[in-house]
C-alpha cells in the first residue's frame, strides 16, 4: 500500500506498520490509523495519518526531557510539538501525551491531570 505525504512524499507500507488510535487524536477523532516515522537525521518523530495523509504530528520522546513522566505499560509517552520557524518558539505539549506501544501497533491520548504538565512547553529553552 501507499500514501502520499506532505513531509515525506510517496511512503509504501504494509498493514503491520499502521499503528491503530481506537478513539482518535484529541481533535481528529476520525482518524484511527497512522504510521509512525523517524526520519534518519531529525530529532522529531512524525505520526502521519493514513485516513488523511495530509495530516501529519511532530512528536518528541518525552522520556528525553523528564524520566519520571507519568508512564502507561508497554506504552511510550509522547508530546506533540508545535513547530515554528524560531527554535526559542518551539513547543511540546506535555498535558496531552500520545502513548504508543510499538508491538502491539495501538495507540491513544490522554490528558494529564496535573498543572506540573503545561501544554505549551518550550522544548528549546525548557520554560
Amino acid at each position: 500500500m501507499k500514501i502520499n505525504t506532505y513531509q515525506f512524499g510517496e511512503i509504501e507500507y504494509t498493514e503491520d506498520k499502521v499503528i491503530k488510535f481506537q478513539d482518535g487524536l484529541m481533535g481528529f477523532e476520525n482518524l484511527k490509523n497512522y504510521l509512525f516515522i523517524k526520519s534518519d537525521d531529525g530529532i522529531f518523530y512524525w505520526l502521519n495519518s493514513i485516513d488523511d495523509p495530509g495530516i501529519a504530528f511532530p512528536l518528541f520522546g518525552i522520556r528525553i526531557l523528564d524520566d519520571q513522566f507519568p508512564q502507561q505499560e508497554n506504552h511510550e509517552a509522547f508530546g506533540v510539538v508545535v513547530l515554528n520557524s524560531n527554535p526559542s518558539e518551539i513547543t511540546i505539549n506535555l498535558k496531552a501525551p500520545v502513548y504508543i506501544n510499538q508491538n502491539s501497533k495501538e495507540g491513544y491520548q490522554r490528558i494529564i491531570d496535573s498543572d506540573k504538565y503545561p501544554v505549551n512547553y518550550n522544548l528549546f529553552t525548557g520554560q
